[in-house]
């Protein structure tokens, strides 16, 4: 599990655009990395629709927001375009981003134990070091604190 601290490893993913994205080409940047289960459900559309709200600000920040969850690359281009999002979504078909981050864990949905992404949130710093990290995120309210951890220019 990665330790705030620590440099987060050179991961690379294809995104809903279908180019590949490396966490290594944003060096110099804050980046927002925030993981959430599935597309166009109730609460990831809320709190994808509040990163997306709060983008100009990231971007004043100097600030990269990437969401990620195993969704494929087409099921994230449909819900980028219907939500309007401005910033890209990792496909994690293989899982490679959620073991990395650790956010595949045991869940109960409806009484039910299944596997699945805990919703968590990870801000890096402009030299790929871990700086903050928050799991288990409720929505309301969490992409501006996470807006907040990120050091005004």
């Amino acid at each position: 599990m990665l330790e705030i601290g620590t440099k987060v490893p050179p991961l690379a993913g294809v995104t809903g655009e279908g180019h590949e994205l490396t966490l290594g080409s944003l060096k110099g940047h804050w980046i927002v990395v925030y993981f959430y289960p599935r597309d166009s459900t109730p609460g990831c559309t809320s709190e994808a629709q509040d990163f997306r709200d709060l983008h100009p600000q990231f971007l004043e920040r100097g600030a990269v927001v990437i969401g990620v969850s195993r969704d494929s690359a087409r099921s994230h281009a449909n819900f980028a375009l219907k939500q309007a999002l401005p910033f890209s979504l990792i496909a994690d078909t293989d899982e490679t981003w959620c073991r990395a981050f650790d956010v595949i864990h045991e869940k109960m949905l409806y009484g039910k134990r299944h596997i699945g992404v805990v919703r968590s949130t990870f801000l890096i710093d402009p030299e790929g070091v871990l700086r903050a990290v928050w799991r288990g995120v409720k929505v309301p309210g969490h992409a501006k604190v996470v807006l907040d951890a990120v050091p005004s220019r």
